[in-house]
């Protein structure tokens, strides 16, 4: 399925049916009164959000919804039935705004969620409604009002608590094939990854968290360079990043310092929030550096970065110090999500095997 997070759709509530002037003809009857019913409301559109989807591409090719209008009211006391209501499945996630003014109208942050996105009108008032013991005849009735209509951007961001970036080849498919249950395409070239990926993490029975990998960010991707610009945002709602450096880059002369200070650089010029996440520095593919290399290059590395933070040194293929930046993970989010995670407790089966 292709992966889509922005659309724009035109919609439109149902009209509102118009009331009925009518009087009854019975026989016998011969003062029968206003019996002019009520229109019926428009049917409503609404977005629900749908834990099943991860792409808006319902939305490309389909583009106008417009709701059932009410019917109108009728003679014997008969009110118009009301439209049939429009339900829009969206990905957890979804952004919807007005596309005219940018205004944010909702945001589909539980699965489940469900909000009306157009109104529709409510059905004009039939003569009976207007009888009254001095108005023993009336004449009057109202016509529909009409439904809302709207142009609404949807715009999808990915609901993750970690998000992985890095240049393209860092590693960070390999990373998320290992410790979760997403399967990325993974390949020798760059640019493999053309749309972010979800992960569920399992650290323990009833214990996880969701991992987002995007597109590899080149210099240049705040301005349009490279694929990782259209996909900074799905980083946004994350809790914490992992900036993945290849410390064994497969091109001779490619700097990994010089290629982890851009990456640093272009998440500043792209939003200044997104920048000052926190963001813990991960070592990849040290099982190609020499075991005797190892602790001088990584030090050399931090120490050119002049980072203070976490530094993790795991090998993605082999999975080595994955298991510890797993648990180090869980602890990092059950401790932002006091109120809704259970204290980490450091599963057996993993054991805590500290990095190289």
């Amino acid at each position: 399925m292709k992966f889509v997070d922005e659309a724009t759709i035109d919609v439109a509530a149902g009209d509102g049916g118009n009331g009925c002037a009518s009087f009854r003809h019975e026989k016998y009857k011969e003062f029968g009164g206003p019996d002019g019913g009520d229109g019926g409301r428009g049917g409503h559109l609404y977005a629900v959000a749908d834990a099943s989807l991860n792409t808006l591409v319902d939305f490309r090719f389909t583009r106008r919804f417009e709701a059932q209008r009410g019917e109108h009211g009728k003679g014997s006391d008969m009110f118009g039935v009301k439209g049939d209501d429009i339900i829009l499945k969206m990905p957890v996630g979804t952004i919807i705004a007005d596309a005219e003014t940018g205004e944010v109208l909702f945001e589909l942050l539980q699965p489940g969620e469900q909000v009306t996105i157009a109104k529709g009108g409510d059905g004009g008032f039939g003569n009976m409604h207007y009888k009254s013991s001095t108005n023993r005849a009336p004449r009057q009735k109202t016509p529909g009002w009409a439904g809302e209509k709207r142009t609404l951007k949807l715009e999808l961001k990915v609901l993750a608590d970690v998000g992985l970036l890095g240049m393209p080849n860092a590693g960070k498919s390999t990373l998320i094939s290992a410790i979760s249950n997403a399967r990325p395409k993974i390949a020798d070239y760059p640019f493999t990854t053309l749309h972010p990926n979800l992960g569920v993490v399992r650290v323990a029975p009833e214990k996880s968290f969701v991992v987002a990998d995007v597109p590899g960010l080149i210099e240049g991707a705040s301005e349009g360079a490279g694929l990782g610009h259209r996909f900074l945002r799905h980083l946004q709602r994350t809790r914490l990043l992992l900036h993945m450096v290849d410390v064994a880059p497969f091109d001779e002369g490619v700097d990994p310092v010089v290629q982890a200070k851009a990456i640093v650089a272009e998440l500043k010029k792209f939003e200044q929030a997104l920048y000052e996440k926190p963001r813990w520095l991960v070592l990849n593919k040290l099982d190609m550096v020499p075991l005797e290399e190892r602790e001088a290059k990584v030090k050399d590395i931090v120490k050119r970065l002049k980072y203070k933070g976490p530094v993790f040194e795991i090998s993605a293929l082999t999975r080595e110090g994955c298991e510890f930046l797993v648990q180090k993970i869980y602890e990092h989010i059950a401790k932002v999500h006091k109120d809704s995670l259970a204290p980490v407790d450091i599963d057996p089966r993993f054991g805590e095997t500290h990095p190289s």
